[in-house]
């Protein structure tokens, strides 16, 4: 199935101003994260970014990168623009991979791609098991609440997404920043209006949920963290620079 990799960047974070910039080992977090993609190898990787200091730093590092609209509320809407920018054929897959994963695995990548070809679901993501109990506290890492326990080879359905959990629900995971959407579903996503679910909690994939668009899940090897603190960022400094040594 012909599948583009489009990654939603912008400067203007508001918990870390600029991450997508910030070096580690000399190179980017977003070129990291375009890289990763690449070696996935399942289609063509292009950064879609309102600023073009990230173009230019993607341009430099050898990747393709899409100028788009400051005006975007998320990053599913970036990357639809992006994708109607490119005028690319026969898309049937186009997966949305957050700027600021740089630790994604690789094989995580594949096996969510494999899950949707072979389901053909409107909508795919990733989670993993949590080993750390502070996680449920943090509200910069998402939980997803999943229908069935995720184990390999299942794609069990997203009940509920949340960033501080209240109850005692099943099924917790840490949820991982990707999404692979079917084409027309990611159409139908951006002409709706953002629910009341996903402004309060700032999480866009409760407007899928709000609307009857089903979000499956995949169980992921790795437990990556993601960059949405000054915290994150030197921790992940740490683990990416003690890898390379």
């Amino acid at each position: 199935m012909k599948t583009l990799i489009i990654i939603p960047s912008r400067l203007s974070a508001t918990r870390l101003p600029g991450k997508p910039l910030l070096k580690i080992n000399g190179l980017s977090i977003i070129s990291h994260v375009f890289k990763k993609a690449i070696e996935a190898n399942i289609g063509e990787v292009f950064v879609a970014t309102e600023d073009q200091e990230i173009a230019d730093d993607v341009s430099k590092n050898g990747g393709q990168a899409i100028l788009t609209s400051n005006k975007h509320k998320t990053g599913t809407d970036r990357i639809y623009e992006a994708l109607k920018k490119l005028g690319k054929k026969d898309v049937e897959l186009v997966m949305n991979l957050q700027g600021d994963e740089p630790l994604m695995n690789i094989k995580d990548i594949k096996n969510l791609y494999q899950h949707m070809i072979h389901t053909k679901s409107e909508i795919g993501t990733l989670a993993s098991k949590i080993s750390d109990e502070k996680i449920f506290d943090k509200e910069s890492i998402v939980k997803v609440i999943t229908k069935e326990k995720l184990v390999e080879n299942v794609f069990s359905e997203a009940l509920n997404f949340k960033r501080k959990l209240i109850d005692n629900s099943t099924n917790i995971y840490h949820h991982l920043g990707i999404y692979c959407y079917e084409l027309e579903t990611l159409k139908k996503f951006v002409t709706l209006n953002q629910s009341q679910n996903e402004i309060r909690n700032k999480l866009e994939q409760l407007r899928a949920l709000d609307n009857d668009i089903r979000i499956n899940v995949a169980l992921a090897e790795s437990s990556p963290i993601g960059v949405d603190t000054e915290e994150d960022f030197v921790a992940i400094k740490k683990i990416m620079e003690y890898k390379t040594k």
